[in-house]
């Protein structure tokens, strides 16, 4: 009696176990779908995203030298459109793998400064996300 208690008992674990196995399973086939999807999303908005990029910078270039604030605000205002060029540059040359790679790298390199920037971004989402009171 007692080998037939301990024998459905390990029946019942074994599929209880084989329901959790199939249920992990599923959860992560759905979620290498969505990364997939969300992927695909990212790279199609690649382009157009580099050519507003582009704009913007071409704008700011143009708008520069007649920004009030002397030549320190002009110089700055031309540095900026040329980083912003540089990082459409980046975007329509780098698929998102490249960039996960690129900020997996970076991070690890500056793992201070990568979690000081985190947290900016998360107080940032948060006030923007926040309704207003």
């Amino acid at each position: 009696m007692a080998e037939t208690m301990t024998g459905e008992m390990g029946a019942a674990m074994d599929r209880a176990r084989d329901q959790l196995s199939d249920a992990a399973k599923v959860a992560k086939d759905k979620a290498e779908e969505f990364g997939r999807q969300a992927a695909s999303k990212v790279e199609a908005a690649r382009g157009p995203a580099a050519e507003q990029m582009d704009n913007a910078a071409a704008t700011l270039h143009q708008k520069a030298d007649t920004l009030p604030g002397g030549p320190r605000v002009t110089g700055a205002a031309h540095a900026a459109a040329a980083k912003l060029a540089e990082a459409a540059s980046y975007v329509r040359n780098h698929n998102v793998r490249d960039a996960v790679a690129d900020v997996d790298r970076t991070v690890r390199r500056y793992p201070g400064q990568a979690l000081v920037a985190a947290l900016c971004l998360g107080f940032l989402a948060g006030r923007l996300l926040r309704p207003e009171s």
